[in-house]
């Protein structure tokens, strides 16, 4: 028999299920989150960052309905830097990824320096978003490039807090963009299946099934386009060759592939919609570097992938996240895209690790009001490694610089930017509210700026504890 609850003991309980139901409002309450990050797409490739030639209307539709951030960097000028940096909040010194592959690329006779070692994998100790979202109570899933380790060991994406991996293994660009696709991660489509196309209905059904649960999920749709090889959908290539080129952008392959990306990613926004899920769901879309010199054009910014002038960090960037962005809403404060890790973080009602790092700021205040600023004094690179010029592309190898990239730290602070090179230790200082295509360099007719920004920079490695190359290589030929 049953015994009666004593009025204290009715008060607990009842405190207990006031308690419990208010948890299950919050849990409804957490915004889905849904990051899409491209693979090599430069600043100005979509039109409404710019393009002159591709076509992408739903990203543009996208970009009118969310906040569309004008100064948003990659946390390194290529590929796994800037992954390493994303799932971990931290800056390259704190992750060793500095570069992908061997730090020593190029010609050993070309190196004045020993580069710094590079590590290929993202540590399996380091705490990743995907962790710290799933400890939060999110369904975690990787679709795509993941490039920081292999499936199936300690640094693959189901050990590194991810309940799901379609496609993500350690390299860093597909075999094929048509099935077979000799992907360890990734089974077979019918021959001829668009890699595109797979990740987009991957997606689309990984969400369907969350539409039916009470977790809220956190989709990092990591499309491999628009990185070599430069494989497009045939039958959106002929519709282009018909178009006027435009006066940078012109590359009809590569414009198809652009495309593609963007039409694929309309149909995650269109589910979304048709889920009934868009109206509580975070969604990011950006790059992880600049766009691939041989095949686009970043102007005005100068260089690209590979390179840290602005060409080669700066990417699209746009948020939307209903109730807190504006539609329409543009923002000029400079951002990193690690600076997503505490800014979900926040947005889950999850915590930080107590135990590592976390160099990003919550990007919530300029979310909300694009005219607010982060307080943050500066933003830094460190490359400690070299990067030889494109191979094959476009153009002949007389026309191709030796470097893309030779051992260099950047600082920017404010509208200032200053480059720092190992290899003789020159500096170039640009004033990029002035000047973004960086075409004048004022160390020498601004010396105090320059050693107020060096001064930064220096600081910043100390306490970073960033390795800088200073031994000489023996193989290099002046």
């Amino acid at each position: 028999m049953m015994r009666e609850l004593t009025p204290n003991a009715w008060l607990v309980l009842l405190c207990g299920l006031v308690l419990l139901l208010a948890g299950v409002a919050r849990a409804e309450d957490r915004p889905n989150i849904v990051f899409i990050i491209a693979d090599d797409l430069g600043y100005t490739d979509l039109g409404c960052y710019g393009s002159d030639f591709y076509r992408t209307p739903n990203l543009d539709r996208f970009a009118g309905q969310a906040m569309r951030l004008t100064e948003g960097y990659a946390n390194c000028a290529n590929c796994a830097p800037t992954r390493a940096a994303l799932m971990s909040g931290m800056y390259a010194p704190r992750t060793g990824v500095y570069t992908v592959g061997n730090a020593e690329r190029g010609r050993a006779r070309g190196r004045m320096l020993i580069p710094t070692t590079n590590n290929d994998t993202l540590d399996p100790g380091v705490v990743t978003l995907a962790e710290v979202l799933n400890a939060a109570g999110y369904t975690t899933a990787h679709l795509g490039k993941w490039h920081l380790g292999e499936p199936g060991t300690s640094a693959g994406p189901l050990a590194q807090g991810f309940d799901l991996n379609v496609g993500g293994n350690h390299g860093g660009s597909p075999r094929s963009y048509f099935s077979p696709y000799r992907n360890p991660a990734l089974e077979d489509g019918p021959v001829g299946e668009y890699l595109t196309d797979r990740l987009t209905r991957e997606a689309v059904a990984f969400m369907s099934q969350q539409a039916q649960s009470d977790q809220p999920f956190f989709l990092y749709l990591s499309f491999y386009t628009v990185h070599t090889p430069i494989q497009p959908e045939p039958t959106r290539v002929d519709s282009i060759q018909q178009r006027q080129p435009g006066e940078r952008h012109r590359h009809v392959k590569y414009a198809a592939m652009v495309e593609a990306m963007d039409h694929y990613t309309g149909r995650v926004l269109d589910a979304l919609d048709d889920l009934g899920l868009a109206d509580n769901t975070i969604v990011i879309f950006t790059s992880d570097n600049g766009g691939h010199g041989s095949f686009t054009d970043q102007h005005p910014l100068r260089g690209s992938k590979g390179m840290f002038y602005e060409g080669g960090i700066r990417v699209p960037l746009i948020v939307r996240w209903p109730g807190v962005t504006k539609p329409g809403s543009e923002c000029d404060e400079p951002v990193l895209l690690f600076d997503f890790y505490p800014t979900l973080t926040a947005a889950a009602g999850g915590e930080l690790p107590a135990d590592q790092p976390v160099d990003g700021v919550d990007l919530g205040p300029v979310l909300r009001d694009p005219g607010a600023t982060l307080g943050r004094d500066a933003i830094y690179f460190h490359f400690p490694a070299y990067l030889q010029g494109y191979a094959g592309g476009e153009g002949s190898e007389a026309q191709r610089p030796p470097w893309r990239a030779t051992p260099c730290s950047v600082v920017r602070s404010g509208g200032w930017k200053l480059i720092l090179y190992y290899e003789t230790d020159r500096v170039e200082l640009f004033n990029l509210a002035d000047d973004p295509s960086e075409q004048n360099d004022l160390k020498g007719t601004n010396p105090a700026k320059a050693m107020e920004m060096l001064t930064k920079l220096k600081l910043w490695l100390q306490q970073t504890q960033a390795p800088i190359p200073t031994e000489r290589n023996p193989e290099f030929v002046p």
